[in-house]
């Protein structure tokens, strides 16, 4: 993996059972950045997806409670934690002791452990986990390892077991604005490719389900550190963009209940994936 994606900063509001609330992006939206066209991600004509969040989909769908479960690209290590106190048994992977440093100095004794590896090579055994979990990290995998991504997830599944993905789609008011920082539509793309043809991995896609997580932004200084929280890097872009961003801020998603503060709905794709073997 090349880079860190905050997954647990677009966790979401835990909004619980389907809402009976209009979506803050529409179904039919195209999303413009500058210099690029976005191209619509299929949805379902009609149909409302779901406002949820990420761990509550992550719950229906791979149902971690008791099982043994790694998370590729733990970040800070947030999923791990909260993953660990409904009764999962934890395993947190990050690709250097400097981007693993925030996950063990946040832990709090919650059993987890942290281990330095990679996506492609996983410092795992053979059927040593039940479930193997990407959520919002697939895309930082470069497009060429994709495959071996896959593969050693497969790897260290154990019989029965499955992988879990869950990816942010190329849609909506948020995409628009984040691809002012940096345009992730190739790297998107690439995971989404990736997982619809698993079958190379020996992985067979049993279910995808799409849904929208709510995301809060409460202002300008807000988005910048959690932006850069992501990939300090994208700082100097961001500082350089700050007027622009700003102004788009204020224009994309929706009135939040604070001063200041917008709101919006981000599109998302969960996939369960089982062993062909």
């Amino acid at each position: 993996m090349v880079k860190r994606v905050g997954h647990r900063a677009d966790h979401g509001e835990d909004e619980g059972a389907p809402q009976p609330d209009r979506p803050l992006v529409g179904l039919n939206d195209r999303v413009e950045s500058p210099g690029r066209r976005h191209p619509k991600t299929t949805r379902i004509a009609g149909v409302l997806p779901e406002v949820t969040t990420d761990l509550t989909m992550l719950e229906r769908l791979a149902a971690p409670a008791g099982r043994d479960v790694v998370d590729v690209g733990c970040g800070g290590g947030e999923l791990v934690r909260e993953l660990s106190a409904r009764g999962a048994r934890m395993i947190g992977i990050e690709i250097s002791g400097e981007q693993l440093a925030p996950a063990l100095a946040h832990d709090d004794g919650s059993g987890a452990r942290y281990l330095i590896g990679t996506a492609q090579s996983l410092p795992l055994d053979d059927e040593s986990v039940d479930v193997a979990l990407f959520m919002r990290t697939l895309h930082h995998v470069p497009p060429d390892h994709l495959p071996a991504a896959l593969g050693e997830a497969r790897r260290v599944l154990r019989a029965g077991g499955a992988v879990y993905v869950a990816e942010p789609l190329t849609d909506g008011d948020f995409f628009a604005l984040t691809s002012l920082v940096e345009d992730e539509l190739a790297v998107r793309e690439a995971a989404q490719a990736a997982i619809a043809g698993a079958t190379a991995a020996g992985l067979e896609r049993v279910t995808t389900v799409d849904y929208d997580v709510r995301v809060r932004i409460a202002g300008i200084d807000a988005f910048r550190d959690r932006t850069v929280s992501v990939d300090p890097s994208r700082a100097a872009v961001f500082d350089a963009r700050r007027d622009e961003i700003a102004a788009a801020l204020g224009r994309l998603g929706e009135p939040g209940e604070r001063p200041g503060e917008r709101v919006f709905l981000v599109p998302m794709r969960a996939d369960l994936l089982r062993s062909r073997r």
